[in-house]
């Protein structure tokens, strides 16, 4: 019930229709699966496809729930007891729905599985509460660095020497920006609180900050919050951003990258074959993205868990599906096939990954990464009218005072934490 009580406000503000996606009938043999849009679609697809292949008799019907209202479509769902039988979750939702006693618990029939013993560790760490399991990884992400070796060249930067602070960031992107036409520096998505804490997010913790209330319940903690939200404000001053990165919500910014119109940007490792399908002349390289200090980086390690709403009446097809998507074919001819992270440690030495120097270099973000577990990540973090994304708007469109902008976020976080 505190679920639905945090998200009251925001479900009752939203239309049943918007809640709505085109989709076909489901037939009766049918599983039904929601996942969020502006994921990692293509690796979503990809195990799907593979899943109908092998299971004629009850394929999965895949419906993609815009972003920005995944959330409460979900408690919606669950409130009235319509839900789907699978859904892809943002992994940091995870505690949130485990602790509303919202998800099936899936313990025991893992019991004594092998794969989950390599699992990725952020996943089964948000995917497990009160020592019970409700989930499995869907798929992984990791923030990263990525950046346009023509337009480094273009530019008159060693595209085999990417930044690696934030002022260099600024430096690069001032040059790239200077070639003219439709070529910005760098990418700021404005209205997308995920997209944000996904890129923007590591920028501070590589800076020395923390974002999300600490053990003193302090939210916003550091001067690295500051020195970010005055950089990136000075990028989008200076014109190193395109104008219409104001409007991104996060239902295109993963094609963002792959206009080849971008010097550099903070994105997931999904890019790797989005853009190569976008862009296939375009040379592109991977970093770590920096902080303040040279040499310091950080990463935010997401992905989707896939887990089963309470009410689902296909338990046992939904855990043979989690299953499939961690066995050994699946991670190597899926994931790894599609050039995405596997999600299993130990299937990393393949074929695919050791051609594919790009998977390499992305993954070194794993060292470097954190994944928040917090039960009220959506209403700080991940709402659209959250304190955090009001925060950035802010810091990156007005002239307000930077530490005003801050102390009012810090209370706004604060007050929901406590409630």
């Amino acid at each position: 019930m505190k679920l639905f009580k945090a998200l009251s406000t925001l479900v009752a503000g939203i239309a049943v229709s918007a809640f709505m996606t085109a989709a076909a009938p489901a037939i009766a043999e049918d599983l039904v699966m929601w996942e969020r849009s502006g994921g990692n679609a293509g690796m979503v697809d990809r195990l799907v496809e593979m899943w109908n292949e092998k299971n004629p008799d009850r394929k999965i019907q895949l419906t993609y729930i815009p972003h920005a209202e995944m959330v409460a479509k979900l408690a919606q769902a669950i409130a009235s007891g319509d839900v789907p039988d699978l859904m892809g979750l943002d992994l940091i939702y995870g505690p949130q729905f485990e602790a509303a006693g919202q998800l099936v618990d899936i313990t025991d029939y893992f019991k004594d599985d092998p794969t989950l013993k390599t699992a990725s560790p952020g996943h089964m760490t948000v995917a497990t509460y009160d020592g019970r399991l409700y989930g499995v990884p869907l798929y992984a992400d990791v923030s990263a660095l990525f950046y346009n070796k023509g337009l480094f060249r273009e530019a008159g930067l060693d595209p085999a020497k990417p930044p690696t602070s934030l002022a260099e960031i600024r430096e690069y992107a001032d040059k790239i920006t200077a070639i003219g036409g439709d070529v910005k520096g760098y990418f700021l998505p404005g209205s997308c609180a995920g997209c944000n804490i996904f890129t923007v997010g590591p920028l501070m913790w590589a800076s020395g900050a923390s974002i999300e209330p600490n053990a003193d319940g302090e939210p916003l903690v550091g001067d690295g919050v500051k020195e970010v939200l005055q950089w990136a404000r000075d990028m989008i001053k200076a014109g190193n951003v395109h104008d219409d990165a104001r409007a991104e919500n996060g239902e295109t910014f993963h094609l963002r990258f792959g206009s080849g119109k971008l010097g550099m940007m903070g994105t997931g490792n999904f890019n790797i074959t989005l853009a190569r399908e976008q862009n296939p002349n375009m040379d592109f390289g991977i970093a770590l993205l920096p902080g303040v200090e040279p040499g310091s980086a950080a990463s935010f390690i997401g992905g989707d868990l896939v887990t089963i709403p309470k009410g689902s009446t296909r338990v046992d097809d939904a855990v043979d599906f989690m299953k499939f998507i961690l066995s050994d074919e699946v991670q190597v001819e899926g994931y790894a096939k599609m050039l995405n992270l596997t999600t299993r440690s130990d299937m990393t030495d393949n074929p695919y990954f050791n051609a594919e120097p790009l998977v390499q270099d992305v993954a070194k973000a794993l060292s470097v990464g954190q994944t928040p577990y917090t039960l009220t990540f959506f209403e700080q973090i991940n709402s659209p009218q959250g304190p955090w994304l009001q925060m950035l708007q802010r810091a990156y469109y007005t002239d307000d005072d930077l530490d005003e902008i801050i102390a009012d976020a810090q209370e706004q976080m604060k007050v929901i934490a406590a409630q």
